[in-house]
Order: C-alpha cells, then structure tokens, then sequence
C-alpha cells in the first residue's frame, strides 16, 4: 500500500563520526509517496529504486534550504547514486548539495630566492625558499651532494651489501644511479645490478664483475658498447637479458629511445620533468609547477584560479604579490609544498621505473598504467593540485594536506645508502617512512603559522601502505589519516603482517605512542589503486544483472602454502588458508579439494586469464586480508559483484561514512566455513538490491578524476587518445577523490573538536542551520 509518510532527520546516536548539534538540522520533508513495505528485503529494493525518482514538495517553511533527505529503514540515505550513513547522507543531501560559493583572496608569488637557485632548483616564491634539485643542497643550491651507490665496502664484499643502487660499473653520485660512465661508447648507459655481476645458474655473484658483459672483448662490444642498429638488424646479438631499462626516461633493448619521465601532474605543461623532478618555466613554481607567480601570463592560470579578478600590490615586478579573487566552494583545502625530500627527490632518484608512480611513458610518449600497489598516493595528490578546491590562502582554507610520498619511502627504503633503514629504523620499512611524516611534522610547525593554531587537528595525511597509520609518528596523530588499512583494533592489538621488515611491533612506544592503527571518528579509509582498464566499462561489467551471474561465490587469489602460495602461516591472519581448506576449487599440494567445494563456489589460487570476466559472472565476491589491505572489494565493486568481507574489526574505503550494508555482506571470521549458507539464505530480492546499489556507486571507487587529467594532457601535448582514455572520460558519476571532498564537507561542519574552536566570520556558503553549535 501507499501513504503520504512526514519524514526527518533525526540527531544521530551513533555511527560514523558523531555528528554533534546536528539536530539543528531537521529535514522536515513531506515526500508525496513513500513504500509501506510488506516484508524487510522488499523495502530495500524498493527504497533504492524510489530515492532516485522522488518528488519532494511541500517543504516546511522553516526549511527554505531544504534538498531531499529520505532516511531509508535502515537507515541510510541515498545521495548521488550511494547509500550513506544516515547523519551523513542527510547533510549532505540539505546542505552539501546547495553550497553556494564566495570569493576567495589567493595571494600568489611575493618572494625571490637566494641567486635564483643558480638554476639548480624551483623557488618557492611563497616562502622564498629553494626546492633543490636532487644532488644539490644549500639555501641557493650551491652544494654538491655525494648520493653513493656501494654501501660499507669490505675485503669479502668489494662492492659493499646488498643495495638496489650496488654498482659494477660508474656511479652517478648525484642520485646514486649506476651508469655505463667515461671511455664506453655510450657513457649514460645505465647499468643494473643483475647487469654487472657474474650469474651462474640463475644466480648472482655480488664480488665478481662481468667485464666481458658490460665492456666486451676481442669477441664482443659489450652492453655499455653496443650499438642499437646492430642488435635490431642482428648484426650482433645481445648476449644476455639481465641487463635493462631500470630508470625512468629511456626504453629500448639497449636503453637507446629516450621517453617523456613521469612527474606530478607532469608540471602542468609549464616546466620539464626530469626524472620525477619538475624543472618549472620562468614564472610558475611549485611541485607540479601549477602555481603562478607575477611573470605568468592570467590567460595560462590553471582552472583552480579561474574566474577571478587581479589587485597587483606592488609596482616591483620582480617582487609583486598578486592577489586573485576566486569564487570557491568549501571545503578549501591547502597543500604544503614541502621540501622535495619529501616527494621529488624520491621520484627523481627511484631505482625502478615503476616504483612510486602509477604511469610511465612508452617509446611514442602514450601512458603505459602501472599496477603500482600505491598508485592511489600519487592520484589523490595530482587530483588536489588540480582541484576547485584547492586555495593558497591559508588563513581561508579548512583543510591542510601534507604531501609526504609515504609509501614512496617504503619502496625505495633499501633502494642506496642514503636511504638505508638498517643504521636507524631496525630493518623497518615503516619506521623508515613514518620517520618521513615526522620530518615534515617539523619542518611545518617550524615554518608555517597553521599547525598550532588547531595541534594539527585540521591537517591530512596518506598512510597508503599495508597497514596504514599503524606507525604513524604520535606528534600527528590528532590529524585526519588516510588510509586503506581500517584496523579499529577490536581484535588485532599488533602488527598483523607476514612481511618481517613492515611488522611495527618492535617500533620504540616513545616515538609511536599509544594510537590505534585508525580511528573511525576522524580517519578515512579510501580505495586502492587499480589500473585504468576499459574492458570493464566497456562491457559493462558493473551492470550485469543476477541472472547473467551463475557463480554464487568466486575469489582468486594467494591461498598459502598449501596452494604453493606465501608459506606464513600468519599470512592474511590465516583467512585466506581457512577459505581454502573449506572450499577450495582445485586440488591442493596434497591432492585436496576444499572440505566444501562445490561447483557454483570458485575459489582459486591461480589468477586466471579470465579473472574480471569471472567477477562479472559472480554474485558475490570474497573480500580478505593479504598483508594488511588487499584491493579484493575495489574488484567487486567495479565488476558489479557484491563484496562478501571477512577481516574482523577492519573497515573498508569509506566504511564509516557509506551504509555498507545496503550494498555488501559481513560475515564474522569464526563463521567463515557458514558461508555458503549464509550467502544461499539471501533471497533473490535482497541480491537484486545489493547489485543494484553496487552499480549506483562502483565508481565512488575509481580515480577517474586523476585519470581524465592524464587524458587532458596526452590529447593536448600529443593529440592521441587511447580506448582507456575515451571510457574513462566518458565517466561522469563521483569517484574517490568527489567523495572525500564529500566527506571533509561533513567533517568540516560535524567534527568534535571543532566544537572548541572559536566561532568565526568566515563564509561557509551554508545556512547557518547547518553549522554545528559552537561553544
């Protein structure tokens, strides 16, 4: 039956962050039709189908700032194609939706830099200050720095211990690379280690060179002799594969075609990449060159800046501040251009081209995806330097991002000498790198006025690596940390990792405190990284519905020793192997099926060839643990499977926030071998509605906004246009960086300890009923 039903938003008891004196907020809607259900699993269905084609009317008078709010049964609000959290849909529905904009003062260049850098580095003109080129140092970048390859040399080990940087050849001290060098034919040759070095039966012998591979003799020219033309035409055949294109800039079997580098944002067409490292154009500094100083012509602004209108405070070119009056929206959030050490440097020194980053470039300069584990780091940062939101006016902005290349540091944390993780951090990559944060920590308490204004409680950082925050130094622990590790630590005390050099436990307590891994009252956990394919899309994966998924069940992936897979037993804290020895698919090295299998469930430990087609004929889709977070629901979620998660006490991207329930299946570890009745008992219509929400929100799960931005470039810079950039681009739905903004917007306004602030006179674009009561 139908009823005309008054609907509200009631002040919230739980859940997500505590949405304190949002009961001011009260939605007071008639909806003009709402479903009566006749049974629990039918609401759902029908709730998620009304929500998108409601007509609201009749609104209270005293609610003149209204938008839909329809609290659903239990109790989620759609917004924008997902189900979330009911305090938070609801605000977001009234007040994020109908945010008006303000104009916004960005103050821009001012200050010059000691000997202009001596063109060995980028002049922050905010602060005045070199940001040096790697293998330079010193206020002007006047000082050489010595980056070794070869780390404690000994008698026994005359190339020191094992570095990625270990040289046989020519070391290239400015960034500790190892190259061909002086009296080869081809000097900048670069020279990896399995290059140099005697291999016999597949193995290296670290104290003895391969001369005759790297030089040649009477018989052979050698690696570093020669010439390309020769081996393609098979004049001369290339004696071994052990040698390769390691570094960014160059492909080729002999290292021979030089290739656009990758850096962020690729400086935004107003500089040069080198290596990682954004030489900027005269007149734009900046990590990505983005910010404009008094030189760059208004008419090449970057979007982030447009419209506005100029005031030039000073009749000194050389020494103006510009001020331009943008109209923004809040939340407005201001990124710290640190010192490279903490982000450039470690892109222009990598020792593997794909580390860090989420793209290279091939022979023709078009964008080859990584499948980099800890791309997301690098597609968040490039969306915020490119955002609306973004502001240099930090006496405006809401939010402060600090852009330390995290898991970079973990990465090359045994990449050279310089980066050595054994004299300090005890072997620990995570000690290593949280090390980075607290580095940075410093450097803007001690140069920005904005830390101790609110002890760091209005700052962000990335913690992308597998278990995210858990070694996050103590001095930040008041800010909002992202992550894709949401340990709540109901269960999990310590370091649950197999990988011995990223286990935390051993990690002095007077450097880390006493915090949690995450704190779902104030942290985020956001989506993985995968790689921009087209496939999916373009088959429509995402849409299939229940009939056109026979397999109840499916996951594919490392299964433990018993399938070949990691030996640790306390790999995937022992799920994945409990999974397997219920309903493995396939025999086990002791001949074994699963003690359930069964022919709709798969569970596999090979990955197939045919892996995404398999999740889009799946109903539902397992969702564990690898070492810390695996990107096991990000592949549900795009193939439009509904996660089934077993990780006790670990949230997912954006669980504290999104009304997982309505789009997903939680099943406690201990019922793990219950799984296949759990998931049978679920009736047709509630599978229908789950699938159905699923398809409303998979790409709240993308990137798609860093990716369109590579898009942008490559049409522009080259006026090429690959299939993954047509289907990416034609995405129009928010995706992961849309709801974060999303979500700071709530925080902003429903965060606690912003109860203790003082009440401002800043423009929120907001009604007042909107605001929290401030003390």
């Amino acid at each position: 039956m139908w009823r005309r039903l008054r609907a509200t938003c009631k002040r919230p008891t739980g859940g997500g962050w505590q949405a304190v004196g949002l009961g001011a907020v009260v939605c007071g809607l008639v909806l003009h039709i709402t479903f009566v259900p006749f049974s629990s699993t039918l609401q759902s269905l029908q709730n998620l189908k009304l929500a998108a084609n409601l007509n609201l009317i009749g609104l209270a008078a005293e609610d003149h700032y209204l938008a839909a709010c329809q609290r659903m049964n239990q109790g989620a609000v759609v917004f924008q194609n997902a189900s979330w959290k009911a305090e938070v849909g609801c605000w977001l529905n009234q007040c994020h939706a109908h945010t008006s904009s303000f104009p916004v003062p960005e103050v821009l260049g001012g200050k010059s830099c000691d000997q202009g850098c001596k063109e060995h580095g980028v002049c922050n003109e905010e602060l005045g200050h070199c940001r040096c080129f790697l293998g330079f140092s010193g206020a002007a970048c006047e000082e050489l720095q010595t980056l070794e390859c070869n780390d404690r040399v000994s008698k026994e080990e005359p190339f020191g211990i094992w570095r990625v940087s270990r040289c046989a050849s020519f070391c290239d001290k400015s960034r500790s690379w190892c190259l061909c060098g002086n009296g080869t034919r081809y000097p900048q040759r670069q020279v990896s280690e399995a290059c140099g070095f005697v291999i016999k039966d597949g193995l290296e012998d670290l104290t003895k060179l391969d001369n005759d591979n790297v030089y040649g003799n009477a018989s052979y020219k050698g690696w570093c002799n020669l010439d390309a033309e020769d081996v393609y035409e098979a004049k001369v055949p290339l004696k071994t594969p052990y040698c390769d294109c390691r570094y960014d800039g160059v492909v080729g079997s002999l290292c021979e075609q030089p290739t656009e580098c990758t850096c962020i944002n690729q400086c935004s067409n107003n500089g040069f990449c080198q290596n990682g490292f954004c030489a900027c154009n005269k007149g734009w500094y900046g990590v990505d060159c983005s910010v404009p100083s008094s030189l760059a012509s208004p008419r090449h602004w970057p979007r982030w800046l447009r419209p506005s209108t100029l005031n030039i405070t000073t009749e000194n070119v050389e020494d103006d501040m510009v001020t331009a009056v943008v109209e923004k929206k809040r939340p407005l959030i201001y990124i710290y251009d640190l010192p490279p050490e903490f982000n450039a440097h470690m892109l222009q020194g990598r020792h593997f081209k794909f580390h860090c980053v989420n793209r290279v470039y091939d022979a023709n300069n078009h964008t080859f995806w990584s499948d980099q584990l800890y791309g997301a780091e690098i597609a968040l940062y490039e969306s915020l330097l490119a955002s609306e939101h973004r502001t240099t006016n930090g006496n405006e902005a809401d939010f402060f991002y600090v852009p330390v290349l995290s898991a970079c540091a973990i990465t090359q944390a045994d990449a050279a000498p310089h980066m050595d993780i054994q004299r300090e951090y005890m072997g620990l990559r995570q000690y290593y790198a949280g090390d980075f944060n607290k580095r940075a920590y410093t450097h803007i308490r001690d140069n920005f006025p904005f830390w101790n204004r609110t002890s760091g409680h209005d700052h962000i950082w990335f913690f992308s690596w597998d278990e995210g925050a858990c070694a996050a130094p103590k001095e930040i622990w008041n800010s909002t940390i992202l992550v894709h590790w949401g340990n709540t630590n109901s269960k999990h005390k310590g370091s649950t990792t197999a990988y011995l050099a990223d286990n935390w436990n051993d990690i002095p307590k007077e450097w880390r405190g006493d915090h949690p891994c995450y704190d779902p009252l104030k942290d985020i956990v956001l989506p993985s990284w995968k790689v921009p394919d087209p496939y999916p899309i373009l088959e429509k994966f995402w849409a299939r519905p229940q009939e056109e998924r026979p397999t109840l069940f499916y996951f594919n992936g490392n299964l433990g020793e018993a399938y070949g897979g990691r030996p640790e037993a306390t790999y995937s804290m022992g799920i994945r192997q409990k999974l397997a020895s219920e309903f493995g698919s396939k025999p086990n090295k002791a001949g074994k099926l699963g003690r359930q299998a069964t022919q709709d469930v798969l569970v596999l430990a090979e990955r197939t060839p045919d892996y995404r087609l398999d999740l889009s004929k799946s109903r539902f889709c397992g969702v564990f643990p690898g070492d810390g977070w695996s990107g096991r629901l990000e592949d549900s979620v795009l193939h439009g499977c509904i996660p089934v998660i077993i990780q006790d006490g670990i949230h997912l991207p954006f669980e504290n926030v999104l009304h997982y329930d309505s789009f997903s299946v939680r099943i406690a570890e201990e019922k793990l071998p219950n799984l296949v009745s759990i998931l049978q008992a679920i009736n047709d219509t509630e599978v229908d509605a789950k699938l159905a929400a699923v398809r409303g929100m998979w790409q709240r799960f993308t990137y798609h906004q860093a990716i369109k931005q590579e898009a942008e470039r490559q049409k522009q810079q080259y006026n090429y246009t690959e299939e993954w950039a047509t289907y990416y681009s034609s995405l129009t739905d928010d995706d992961a960086f849309s709801t974060l903004i999303q979500v700071l917007h709530y925080k902003l306004h429903n965060d606690k300890w912003r109860i203790e602030q003082k009440k401002d006179n800043k423009h929120f674009g907001i009604p007042d009923t909107c605001r929290m009561q401030r003390l």
